[in-house]
């Protein structure tokens, strides 16, 4: 938008947002002498004009856009008018308050876990750092990264490990409270912590995976895939399990997929809304692989609707026990079922680099409100070639071959 369309002040959000560049850099008063600066190459900040001791305005920058929100920024703003009142220079009082932060920051939860990693790493193997410092940034950092790690409650990580449990995440839970116990001896050890507030949490946490997720280790996937390829018992089922495991989908929506929700000739499938769980539409690119499987059960499935249509009622598609029926039969009843697929696509995707949105995205995991909304199609292209590289990836280890990923830090 332009600056002669702004409406009020303060500035709404819609209007940081959308204020547009001109040809040279212009200020908008937001309120309170406090301003929001836009540059001919539309990069945004924020500055607090003030007056120094000897009668002179200046201007202090408080800022870039959108890293500091216009609450934030007002935010500061008082706190230096504030100082200013009390006589104190806001220049001085902001170095000042960037040398506190600096050293809250060397007391957060991240902070004491990458010296625990530096510690231990000299006794790890290069996997087992990739897993352990791979678990910390994808499910703690995020929650508790930026914490006083003194200020965190044993009730905050019995609630947090909780509710890893409740994905069915159990072998990420069990390694992340493993290291986060060890993370907080070390800060007891050296005196800067009196008390381990993950101690005695494991006996009130499952200890075994929930059966509803349960999947194989890495080390006994490429006996599975070999398991499945050489199936016997219904075609159908054989070629739907392989589907499954090559999306990452959850099973009823396989199960219940019907065959004008593909483009085979675009290499999409959309799922409608009333199918997903957060009933929001959601596309799924396919491999290579995928659609040489689609063409084979097509040829015997394609003269009905449905994917996989039920054995005595084709208008109906195959029981919700089908596909962990299968697996039973082939022996991993307790090891694998058919929603586990997904944790393993997850698990395998994020050690080898590929970023978390990308992933999340693939697998249709959204948070509820503003931060979740979802577009049917987002990183429709990132996601093409990841989940190429996943087929891929499991093809060789069926066949014995290893293909590496390099997709840079796991982010």
């Amino acid at each position: 938008m332009k600056r002669t369309e702004i409406k009020r002040r303060p500035l709404s959000d819609t209007a940081l947002a959308g204020l547009e560049p001109e040809s040279t850099t212009y200020r908008e008063h937001d309120g309170q002498s406090l301003y929001f600066r836009v540059k001919p190459n539309g990069g945004k900040s924020w500055e607090l004009r003030y007056k120094k001791p000897e009668g002179k305005w200046s201007w202090l920058g408080l800022g870039s856009y959108p890293e500091v929100s216009g609450s934030g920024a007002r935010l500061k703003a008082a706190e230096l008018r504030t100082d200013a009142a009390s006589g104190i220079s806001p220049l001085v009082a902001k170095h000042a308050r960037q040398a506190s932060e600096l050293a809250a920051s060397n007391s957060t939860f991240e902070s004491l876990a990458r010296e625990w990693i530096e510690v231990r790493r000299q006794g790890w193997a290069s996997s087992t750092a990739k897993r352990n410092v791979g678990a910390l940034e994808l499910h703690v950092f995020p929650i508790f990264g930026k914490r006083l790690y003194t200020e965190i409650l044993p009730i905050e990580w019995m609630e947090f490990l909780r509710s890893m449990e409740r994905q069915g995440i159990m072998e990420q839970m069990a390694r992340v409270r493993r290291s986060c116990k060890e993370i907080y001896d070390l800060a007891r050890v050296t005196g800067r912590a009196v008390h381990n507030p993950l101690e005695g949490l494991s006996r009130f946490l499952q200890t075994k995976q929930a059966e509803n997720y349960a999947h194989v280790s890495a080390k006994d996937l490429p006996t599975l895939l070999r398991a499945i390829s050489a199936y016997p018992h219904a075609n159908d089922l054989r070629l739907g399990l392989r589907i499954l495991m090559l999306t990452g989908v959850r099973p009823s929506e396989l199960r219940e997929a019907r065959w004008d929700e593909f483009d085979r000739k675009a290499g999409l499938w959309v799922i409608p809304a009333e199918r997903m769980k957060k009933r929001r539409t959601h596309t799924v690119p396919l491999s290579r692989q995928v659609l040489e499987t689609l063409e084979q059960l097509h040829a015997m499935t394609g003269a009905y609707s449905l994917l996989l249509p039920g054995r005595n009622d084709r208008k109906k598609p195959r029981s919700n026990m089908a596909f962990n029926m299968a697996l039973r039969r082939m022996g991993y009843a307790g090891r694998q079922t058919g929603h586990g697929f997904r944790h393993i696509a997850s698990t395998t995707l994020r050690e080898n680099g590929f970023a978390k949105d990308h992933v999340e995205a693939q697998l249709a995991h959204v948070e509820d409100g503003v931060s979740g909304v979802y577009n049917k199609a987002t990183y429709i292209e990132q996601r093409r070639t990841m989940m190429q590289w996943y087929a891929d990836y499991l093809d060789g280890l069926e066949k014995g071959n290893v293909i590496k990923g390099n997709f840079g830090k796991v982010v």
